[in-house]
């Protein structure tokens, strides 16, 4: 059960997300009250949020009277003890364990036994938090995405000694608020600051090993894999030194797990000063509002005739209908396992499985491999990358190019690194989402909810793994973690169950 329009709100915090949630519950019918230690702040805060209000007015979205009657449910408070009958508090400081438990233990010695207390941290143990606490059972995360007025997405965070009443009711009344709930137990970057780090870390690792250049993996990620923004775009709008610290705090929280490693190259920029959009420089250039050109593809090539698909393509079948289309003839030959594709001079052209071109030549015994990139949908994509093999015959890769570039794909060649962009960078997001279900911080649903609507991802990361096949995902891993022999590619034990099982990771 929710709580009600009777129920007031207390918010802690004038900042942009403290407005932002107080903004929230008002528009929900509630009397909110709002506390800053800056006291200017508070009084400021009911005129920036009418000021946000405007635009939906403008719109026609909203009506003067609902703007005017929401605004009037905004009240600015000078003590904790005006938050005294208030059902509900929302904690939105600064982002540090100690101030917040204090605030806490204060915040106790005002409210009534039933108040809830909930914090807004994007990281900190809810755990922590309640320690000292008299009823750490009414203490819980309540984790709002920014802008929280726009972002639908709210965590509802379990400390170890939280009420399951206390979260339910929470759930309840984020759905009245018009926000899409999802439960995790606290741990380190809860779901989506936990899962969403393979997105930065795959591309800064491929920058490390300069297989390609932020405007090439970004492209790539945006334009294949169907990603609002690619990784280094997002870093510079979130600010390197934002996106390193909470990389590093997940770092030593998880006792330096080699699965959240942070980056070197990251730690440059941040020690440099360049934190992105906010500094003129971050891993692009925005000064004098310097324009970003698209990333060099290969230059049209000279286009076959024919082509010979040998085995089943899997989700890579679709091209075969582009080049069908675009006049292309193509000759089937049944084999098992994934197939690929067999051009003039025994050219062989494949969907990358974890292994770089050079090993799969190797293995294979044949010289003449190139690879190209997962895309989220090969009837639509607009660029694919490619890489070869070392050994590979001197044009490899303008012949393959040529063949892609028939079906309109705009090709964007790469160095040859394991698991090329998008391939690798999808399984570990998988990866990380299925370790995030295994150790129970999160429902697989919940999970890929919290990837879709707290990171505008395409598709959540453990769906993407039942249409590519577990079998197949834990393939791709294995190969990574052979290649690196690193622990931060070592594969999910739920992966490798659901593979051995043939179950999806929804099951």
């Amino acid at each position: 059960m929710a709580l009600t329009s009777k129920d007031r709100i207390g918010v802690v915090g004038a900042g942009a997300m403290g407005r932002g949630i107080a903004a929230v519950a008002a528009r929900a019918g509630h009397e909110v009250y709002l506390f800053d230690m800056d006291a200017a702040s508070a009084l400021a805060a009911p005129g920036l949020i009418s000021a946000e209000w405007q635009v939906l007015v403008d719109r026609g979205k909203w009506t003067d009277a609902e703007q005017d009657a929401a605004c009037a449910r905004l009240h600015p408070v000078s003590t904790l003890a005006e938050l005294a009958d208030a059902a509900l508090v929302i904690e939105a400081i600064v982002e540090l364990a100690e101030p917040k438990q204090a605030l806490f233990r204060a915040l106790e010695a005002v409210l009534s036994e039933s108040a809830i207390l909930a914090s807004n941290t994007s990281s900190i143990s809810i755990t922590t938090l309640a320690r000292g606490l008299v009823h750490p059972q009414r203490c819980a995360g309540l984790h709002f995405f920014n802008p929280a007025t726009k972002m639908k997405l709210v965590e509802v965070i379990s400390g170890l000694g939280t009420d399951p009443a206390v979260v339910d009711l929470l759930c309840d009344t984020v759905r009245a608020w018009g926000k899409l709930p999802v439960r995790a137990q606290s741990t380190p970057g809860f779901i989506v600051n936990r899962v969403a780090r393979p997105y930065y870390a795959e591309g800064l690792r491929t920058l490390a090993e300069a297989a390609a250049q932020p405007e090439v993996i970004d492209t790539l990620l945006r334009r294949a894999g169907g990603f609002p923004m690619g990784p280094f775009e997002l870093m510079d709008l979130i600010g390197n030194d934002v996106n390193f610290a909470v990389t590093s705090s997940v770092f030593a929280a998880m006792y330096n797990d080699g699965r959240f490693q942070p980056s070197l190259q990251q730690q440059e920029r941040v020690a440099a000063g360049w934190m992105g959009r906010k500094t003129g420089r971050g891993f692009y250039d925005y000064r004098d509002q310097a324009a970003r050109s698209e990333p060099p593809a290969l230059a049209r090539q000279a286009a076959p005739h024919k082509v010979r698909v040998v085995g089943d393509l899997g989700i890579a079948e679709p091209l075969l209908h582009r080049l069908m289309q675009a006049g292309l003839a193509v000759e089937r030959q049944a084999a098992q396992g994934i197939g690929y594709l067999i051009l003039a001079g025994e050219l062989r052209l494949a969907l990358t499985d974890g292994r770089t071109a050079t090993v799969r030549a190797s293995e294979t015994g044949h010289p003449n491999w190139v690879l190209f990139d997962l895309a989220q949908d090969y009837i639509s994509t607009s660029h694919l990358a490619l890489c070869v093999s070392d050994q590979a015959a001197t044009g490899a890769l303008e012949q393959a190019a040529g063949l892609l570039q028939v079906a309109g794909i705009t090709i964007l060649p790469i160095d040859d690194i394991a698991g090329m962009v998008v391939m690798r960078t999808m399984a570990m997001l998988a990866n990380e989402a299925a370790d995030a279900v295994l150790f129970d911080i999160a429902s697989a649903a919940d999970v890929d909810l919290a990837m879709r609507y707290g990171t505008n991802y395409p598709v959540g990361p453990l769906a993407w793994a039942d249409g590519f096949g577990a079998a197949r995902l834990a393939q791709v891993l294995e190969a990574l973690h052979r290649h690196y022999g690193e622990s931060r590619y070592r594969i999910s034990p739920l992966i490798r169950r659901r593979a051995a099982a043939g179950r999806r990771l929804h099951a």
